[in-house]
């Protein structure tokens, strides 16, 4: 089926699937139309908050015809639980190097880190991904490098944001919703404490 910017749509239809999920951001609405026009239905997630992907994901599986899973309903209790951040921090978020490209306005990301008490320094930016210079960002005072899209580590990409803290992150734990997001409630919080 090859990949979310490529996908084989002819195999797609071929296979008859009941429904296809998308995502708004990863996936061309021209591959999506002619998925529509092979009469196959079509489900893109547009999630940019945690209430959102909650209630996104809770409408998605209905429409698959599943239940509510017990993942789900434990994600959501996991974040409702977790206690009001008493500090808060100001952060850049790295997404991409060679050119360098970062989490801006709106996005899921974004209110992730938010609601553990990390403001996204690049939140008013034009861009929900913006290009950066790293020697020209706002004033923050933590850097949260993930391992995906780019697999930042402790030898590429910290030295580029000298005397600020560099938290690395799991990816899926800061980018995903789904499954991860009971895993992300516990383990985000003590990651980015530094």
């Amino acid at each position: 089926m090859r990949g979310t910017k490529n996908p084989d749509v002819d195999a797609i239809v071929a296979l008859a699937p009941d429904l296809v999920v998308a995502n708004q951001e990863e996936n061309r609405a021209g591959d999506l139309d002619a998925l529509r026009a092979a009469g196959i239905a079509v489900w893109v997630t547009d999630i940019r908050t945690l209430d959102g992907a909650f209630t996104s994901l809770g409408r998605m599986l209905g429409a698959a015809g599943l239940g509510r899973p017990g993942w789900l309903d434990e994600a959501e209790t996991a974040w409702r639980e977790l206690p009001e951040p008493v500090v808060r921090r100001r952060a850049v978020v790295p997404i991409w190097r060679r050119p360098w490209m970062a989490v801006g306005r709106d996005t899921f990301t974004g209110a992730v880190l938010a609601r553990l008490g990390v403001d996204n320094v690049l939140a008013a930016a034009d861009e929900r991904y913006p290009r950066i210079d790293p020697a020209r960002l706002p004033a923050h005072d933590l850097v949260v490098l993930p391992d995906e899209p780019y697999l930042f580590t402790a030898d590429d990409g910290p030295e580029a944001f000298p005397e600020v803290p560099a938290a690395l992150v799991s990816g899926r734990l800061l980018t995903w919703y789904g499954p991860s997001l009971t895993e992300a409630a516990r383990v985000l919080p003590a990651a980015l404490t530094l």
